[in-house]
């Protein structure tokens, strides 16, 4: 039975995520409170909710990761709700545990299907049981070196390790040949405990070149289970997604139907409820393997729901009302094309270190079928304390051709300056000729990654240098028939402003000279 909508949310994140809720929200007619630490006192979450309540410092651990200060916060202006977003606690059992006993909704899954899908091990083992097809490998954490090489010898290198309670590539490690698995071991161990806390790995069989493919699905209080078609999430750099596709030009209806059978089946299985996602690989051969389940909204949700019609994070706000969902399976085919870039704080060109400043100025991209999910505007101040992610930019088009030069032009379009961020990477992946036939797979970006981020001037600098050159050219003219006007007592062209050459033109000839 639907309770009644809420009248106030806590929305227990920040950036665009939190903004995203906040506007999902406001369309439902549903108050919003924010919470903030001191480094995100201006940030534009914190403006747009109804109310915005400070948390604590800069660092996640004393602020956006104390459960219990935002249970309480939640508690004493009056929310009924707590959507955790991605991140953060959004896929922690404990804190899901205690939203429900402090008489609060937590927007998601309930803990115990929290339970059931956060550890990779417990999810295989759910899923087996479900009859839902798992990568050849062990259930559980192995001991030691020893039995791991036993458990390898029968699947046959190479193997991948994997931490049990991990995520995000965190304690993962490809494995050749016997003599390299007792040190991979050790070393996955020690970052899966730095990371997790909990250094149990396990081990599967490698697949060699998959694509990673993942379902949403959408589950209410009311035993409806949907899936929402495929998202194509193979390009990744050290297994964190870059760029997501909806749908993906790897899987045909047939094959949609058959992963999105085994991603309902799995959700079932956990007894899930609200949003989700069954992740997969997928081999040059059509076969799928179930890898884990996301039980969160995901990053990437948008393509899902520019294909498919319908607001996910709604959705999910209605759901933990109560609210049964009003469709079936059949009504979901995907319409059109979807590719979401992840614009982030990072220098691709200098081994996408992270890049910190503040934005001094910012134009967002517009048009048909262009979105812009961001959490960032001119002024804001980029640190090290967060994720690197500023925004997403995601377009939606007729065809996949379609969809990547929109996606092209929108990227043209964007301007952030203050900081370094992917822009200019996103734009030469947007131009490789191999995206653009969908002929990829995990390794496709490391692959390729060299070329992807060699050093490069665009067509700005480009003008810019030609520019320079000319005046160049002209001073060294003017100088052969004036003698040592215009230059330096060493001879060279000087290349300052003087009162008849502007100083716009004496920085445009050093910038152009610096970056030829």
């Amino acid at each position: 039975m639907s309770r009644a909508m809420f009248t106030k949310i806590l929305v227990a994140n920040r950036g665009e995520i939190a903004l995203r809720v906040i506007r999902a929200c406001q369309e439902l007619g549903v108050k919003t409170v924010a919470v903030y630490s001191e480094a995100d006192a201006a940030a534009p979450h914190v403006r747009e909710a109804d109310e915005a309540v400070l948390v604590g410092p800069a660092p996640s651990s004393q602020s956006y990761l104390v459960g219990a200060r935002l249970i309480e916060v939640a508690k004493r202006v009056g929310a009924e709700a707590v959507h955790p977003g991605y991140g953060f606690l959004s896929e922690r059992a404990w804190f899901a545990r205690a939203v429900r006993e402090a008489g609060l909704v937590f927007i998601g899954p309930p803990a115990e299907a929290i339970e059931a899908m956060g550890s990779k091990t417990a999810a295989r083992q759910l899923a087996m049981a479900a009859g839902v097809p798992v990568v050849p490998g062990n259930t559980e954490g192995v001991k030691d070196a020893a039995e791991a090489l036993a458990i390898a010898a029968t699947y046959g290198f190479p193997v991948l390790l994997k931490a049990a309670a991990g995520g995000g590539g965190k304690g993962m490690r490809i494995v050749r040949t016997p003599d390299e698995l007792a040190g991979a071991l050790d070393s996955a161990r020690r970052e899966a405990r730095n990371a997790f806390g909990d250094d149990a790995v396990y081990l599967e069989k490698y697949i060699e070149g998959p694509r990673h493919v993942e379902i949403q699905v959408l589950a209410d209080t009311h035993g409806n289970v949907v899936h929402l078609g495929e998202r194509e999430c193979s390009v990744q750099r050290r297994h964190q997604k870059m760029i997501e596709e909806a749908p993906s030009v790897a899987v045909t209806p047939e094959l949609r139907a058959r992963m999105g059978a085994t991603a309902v089946a799995a959700a079932r299985a956990a007894g899930y409820v609200n949003a989700g996602t069954c992740e997969f690989l997928l081999d040059r051969d059509g076969q799928f393997y179930f890898l884990e389940m996301n039980t969160r909204i995901q990053v990437e949700h948008p393509v899902t729901e520019l294909v498919m019609g319908l607001d996910l994070v709604q959705w999910q706000i209605r759901v933990a009302a109560g609210e049964a969902l009003p469709f079936a399976q059949q009504e979901f085919t995907p319409r059109g094309w979807a590719i979401e870039c992840r614009i982030t704080s990072e220098d691709p060109e200098n081994g996408f270190l992270p890049s910190t400043g503040r934005i001094e100025y910012l134009h967002l991209p517009s048009g048909p079928g262009v979105r812009w999910d961001g959490g960032i505007e001119a002024g804001s101040e980029v640190g090290l304390h967060y994720d690197p992610m500023l925004a997403k930019l995601i377009v939606h088009a007729p065809t996949r051709a379609l969809a990547i030069a929109r996606m092209r032009r929108a990227l043209h379009e964007l301007t952030i300056d203050g900081i370094e961020t992917s822009r200019g990477f996103h734009l030469r992946v947007m131009d490789d000729p191999e995206f653009q036939s969908g002929d990829i797979s995990i390794q496709w970006l490391e692959q390729r990654l060299s070329s992807l981020t060699a050093p490069r001037a665009d067509a700005a600098t480009l003008k810019l240098a030609a520019i320079a050159a000319a005046l160049v050219a002209h001073e060294e003219r003017t100088a052969g028939r004036t003698g040592s006007a215009d230059r330096r007592g060493d001879g060279a062209p000087f290349a300052g402003a003087t009162p008849d050459r502007p100083s716009w033109v004496a920085e445009a000839r050093r910038e152009g000279l610096r970056r030829s």
